[in-house]
């Protein structure tokens, strides 16, 4: 019966709280002195008191809610291993029957485990707290989980569920699984370019024999660096050189094993960041300057640079009677410089210089081997170019870009990108380039040269004449600026130039930096997706094959963009290591997680849930038989802590109803609580009376 009582006193609380303590003591007097007629004069004033709080009697009409059952169904990557996107769909189907006969029962089927793209493994209690978010505690009679046991963010507390009732597990998946995967045991993030790392990894061999041998395979930035046999459960360790700045991502592959549920897992990848100490600078100046301060400023201001710079202030034929013990001038240690530790130099620059006698002819051998060896040189000429003492006029005429025909010309002119100019990366884009006349101050002088064969002019003068001139030569690098005027821009004249953007530029392209590359093949993440993109001088470019972590390829046509850039946008539906080659080059970036957990343990397992499932009386069990599915009874269990069995899961029977009407029923109101009143009274009288 839904019968209740209620008050509505007739006074004021404090008023009836008084009453109650007035009639109290006097009841407590009356018993106290023994008083004739004490019990039926305290009855009296109870019920007097009592008519003061208005008690009445209620009866609710009730509209019962129905309980709720939440089944989350495992949408991750992991349920697509062997028959378990099979035995999930029979098992929702032959679910959703038995759960229809239960009365007064409403299922919430929510899918899980799908991810955002960014998540790393599998969230289904994510899921059932959003699907449940809506539903009051104490209509929910259970919750079930399709899934093949691999969930990655199970709860430590039961209580941490929200509600108290069971949880199930109905899991995919056969007990016995085969599978191998590389466990990483020491992966360092950062790495010293030019330095090894170790790295450590483990094969890891499930549902097989101990001591499986694997054939293992690293490599970095896709290229082979080295092959080994490793024991299964051995850690095995690997140097790793890191032989450039930013990401150098790692390799790891086993050869898979018979019958095993996948290969994803059998390869594992590590990006280890590449980090330069201090770039050494040489700085050699022929003589003092306008420009030098732009040079020494520039590289100064990069706290990643250490600079060696020496001036030219005295050459050794300079005679001037002064004994050179006397010279505040520090001597030009020629030969530590040229010959002893020249190989330790990322970058040599020659500002305006000259042959003096400074440099033996011997060292500009040196200097030129250096170059082909993988150097960088950097020659920054004026009139000095086209003298008869000209550094060109040294071993170091094979390596540079431009031969000088002996003539300065001196007017006016700016500097434009030549077609070349526009396509490569050290200055496409400049600040200003895309203006007639570009947007920054004028040069008043260039040198006269003619580029070499293979020489790239970036920048030019008026009748062809190069100002910029790039050049490979051997491992190295040569750069060679035929204007003396560049400081104009830095000094701000005629609204000056972006200086700062080209000479970084410059220097870094002479150091090899990896996004300056002519010829790069890129891949971003760009939210959801992929962007692809080709940097190239030539005119066209190849379409790109596109391999996902799972091993599936397409083929990629990309559009030009801007000048020597080429993009397409893909969209990436799977987490983990993608691969993009376009028959020369390739590229590779990870989305999401690098490693993720989804495809790291594939095996089912019902260990993973057991400990919630037994916590809130719920059960673990697998359906999978031999050739079908099959499920456990489901039943309504009211009083009880235990909700499974072998062959059965239990959901807790709730009473949830909603209140549409209420009835009152006042008790000590109108003629009938005056009655019972005088009744009280006149009971008390006569037992007085007595």
């Amino acid at each position: 019966m839904n019968l209740g009582i209620a008050f509505s006193p007739l006074v004021p609380l404090p008023w009836l709280y008084a009453a109650i303590a007035a009639a109290g003591i006097v009841a407590l007097l009356l018993v106290a002195s023994r008083t004739r007629g004490a019990a039926f004069r305290a009855l009296a004033l109870g019920l007097a008191v009592l008519a003061l709080a208005n008690p009445a009697l209620t009866h609710e009409e009730r509209e019962p809610l129905p309980a709720v059952v939440a089944v989350v169904v495992d949408r991750s990557p992991s349920q697509n291993f062997g028959e378990r996107r099979a035995e999930t769909e029979a098992a929702r189907a032959e679910l959703a029957e038995r759960l229809a006969r239960l009365p007064n029962t409403e299922v919430r089927w929510i899918d899980g485990g799908e991810g955002d793209g960014e998540s790393d493994g599998t969230r289904l209690f994510e899921a059932l707290e959003s699907g449940l978010a809506d539903v009051p505690p104490e209509r929910i009679a259970g919750a079930i989980l399709i899934t093949d046991g691999r969930v990655h963010d199970v709860p430590a507390q039961a209580s941490a569920l929200g509600f108290q009732a069971p949880l199930h597990a109905l899991v995919t998946g056969r007990a016995g699984e085969r599978d191998r995967r590389i466990a990483l045991v020491q992966t360092p993030r950062f790495g010293i370019v030019g330095q090894s790392q170790t790295v450590a990894f483990r094969v890891e061999d499930e549902g097989t024999a101990p001591g499986g041998r694997a054939t293992v395979t690293v490599r970095r930035d896709g290229d082979l660096i080295g092959m080994l046999t490793a024991t299964a459960g051995e850690v095995m360790r690997v140097p790793v050189e890191i032989t450039h700045a930013g990401p150098n991502i790692v390799e790891i592959e086993a050869t898979p094993i018979e019958g095993e549920l996948t290969p994803l897992n059998n390869r594992a990848a590590i990006a280890i960041d590449g980090v330069r100490e201090k770039l050494r600078v040489l700085l050699v100046s022929g003589e003092p300057h306008a420009g030098e301060r732009t040079w020494r400023n520039l590289l100064k201001s990069d706290a990643a640079v250490d600079l060696i710079h020496f001036t030219i202030l005295r050459p050794p034929e300079k005679q001037d009677g002064t004994p050179i013990n006397e010279l505040s001038l520090i001597a030009f240690p020629t030969r530590e410089l040229f010959q002893q530790k020249i190989g330790d130099f990322d970058l040599i620059i020659f500002d305006r210089y000259t042959q003096q006698g400074v440099l033996p002819l011997l060292y500009f051998e040196n200097i030129a081997r250096y170059v082909r060896g993988g150097g960088a040189v950097l020659v920054a000429a004026g009139p000095d170019y086209a003298s008869s003492d000209s550094i060109f006029r040294t071993p170091l005429e094979g390596v540079l870009p431009a031969e000088p025909t002996g003539n300065v010309t001196e007017k006016p002119f700016h500097a434009r990108l030549t077609e070349a100019g526009r396509r490569h990366p050290v200055t496409r884009s400049l600040d200003g380039a895309s203006f007639d006349p570009p947007r920054w101050s004028r040069f008043f002088r260039v040198v006269d040269t003619h580029a070499t064969p293979g020489a790239a002019t970036l920048l030019g003068a008026p009748e062809e004449r190069p100002v910029l001139v790039l050049a490979r030569e051997g491992e190295g690098r040569v750069a060679l600026i035929l204007s003396d005027h560049i400081w104009l821009w830095a000094r701000g004249f005629e609204g000056g130039g972006p200086h700062l953007d080209l000479l970084r530029r410059l220097s870094h392209w002479l150091m090899k930096e990896p996004e300056l590359e002519e010829e790069r093949l890129r891949l971003l993440v760009r939210g959801r997706g992929l962007l692809v993109e080709r940097q190239s001088m030539t005119d066209t470019v190849p379409p790109v094959t596109l391999t996902s972590p799972s091993g599936q390829t397409r083929t990629v046509t990309l559009t030009s963009a801007e000048p020597g850039i080429w993009r397409a946008e893909v969209e990436a539906r799977e987490l983990g290591l993608w691969r993009a080659n376009d028959g020369t080059l390739s590229a590779l970036v990870n989305v999401g997680p690098i490693n993720p957990r989804e495809v790291s343990e594939v095996t089912s397992t019902t260990e993973v849930l057991a400990p919630i499932a037994k916590a809130t009386g719920g059960g673990v069990i697998r359906i999978a038989a031999k050739d079908r599915v099959e499920l456990p009874r489901v039943l309504a269990i009211r009083g009880t802590d235990r909700f499974a069995g072998n062959d059965w899961i239990g959901l807790r029977t709730r009473d949830a109803h909603t209140v549409t009407g209420l009835t009152l029923f006042p008790v000590l109101a109108g003629l009938a609580g005056l009655l019972l009143l005088l009744a009280a009274f006149t009971a008390a009288w006569v037992r007085e009376g007595r």
